[in-house]
């Protein structure tokens, strides 16, 4: 089963599909949750309420046609780590990090599947990033990595978006990093026990060519390390988004004369194996 908002007129709405049927379940009778918030802080027996939804004659479809919205609206925080699989540094001439790099995005950035993404004038060193995305699911602080990813709801799939002139300028990476629409999530939720995060392969494709083809195991620090790390710092709460970091294939990557930036009409797919495929339209 997978989750997803999507915009029932002026309304975000929560959904779920199972076996190829999405129904709507904010619009359901009964106790399942409402909203994602709701799914959130409700956790297995949440989950196990929408599940029940499937069985039930009446419960109603969401649309065809649906318009996806961000899986998470509102996080308190995103946090992502940097240079995180080895080819990715090397491919930088970056040193390998020995403990996580951490920066943020701020909630500006969120978009959604298949939802346009302006290109700023300010900039011209547009690239991809594709990660794999934690989602927490309970308030936790100074957690072991072996009890680590008991508090994740679960994972979607990001794409990282960078201007690399601005994220260059200065020893501070944010300016380029957090853009209006630069943290592309969704579309979809995957519970966290229905996915092995330490063995997914994780895919990029401009226009469809392949750009980024490696795998989750290759992650220098790994989800349970990464949560771990952050929580001995600071507490992490449910919605909290982390993504957790790119392989190798970025143009910042590529030698100088064979760097072609992203340009608007440019089309971005990240692909992410049990998640499934983000795509955004540059414009």
């Amino acid at each position: 089963m997978k989750f997803f908002n999507f915009y029932q007129e002026n309304d975000v709405h929560l959904g779920a599909v199972e076996n190829d049927r999405a129904i709507d379940v904010t619009a359901a009778k009964g106790t399942a949750p409402k909203n994602m918030k709701e799914l959130l802080v409700g956790g297995l027996a949440a989950e196990k309420s929408v599940q029940k939804l499937f069985s039930a004659i009446n419960t109603p479809s969401a649309p065809a046609d649906l318009i996806f919205a961000p899986p998470i609206l509102q996080p308190g925080k995103i946090l992502c780590i940097g240079l995180n699989y080895a080819d990715h540094s090397a491919e930088t001439h970056m040193q390998l990090p020995s403990a996580p790099t951490i920066f943020s995005k701020f909630s500006n950035a969120l978009a959604a599947h298949n939802q346009a993404i302006p290109l700023p004038k300010t900039a011209a060193q547009y690239d991809y990033e594709a990660e794999l995305v934690i989602v927490m699911g309970k308030k936790t602080h100074n957690i072991k990595p072996e009890n680590a990813l008991a508090s994740v709801f679960g994972y979607t799939i990001g794409n990282d978006l960078s201007a690399r002139d601005l994220q260059t300028r200065t020893s501070q990476w944010l300016l380029g990093k957090t853009l209006d629409k630069f943290a592309p999530i969704g579309p979809y939720l995957v519970p966290a026990n229905e996915v092995d995060p330490t063995s997914l392969r994780i895919q990029s494709y401009v226009n469809g060519q392949l750009r980024q083809d490696s795998n989750t195991s290759k992650m220098i620090f790994d989800c349970a390390y990464i949560i771990s790390y952050i929580s001995q710092y600071m507490t992490l709460n449910p919605g909290d988004i982390i993504f957790t970091g790119t392989p190798a294939g970025v143009i910042l990557g590529y030698p100088p004369e064979k760097q072609i930036w992203l340009k608007a009409g440019d089309k971005v797919t990240v692909r992410i194996e049990k998640l499934g495929e983000l795509t955004n339209q540059l414009i």
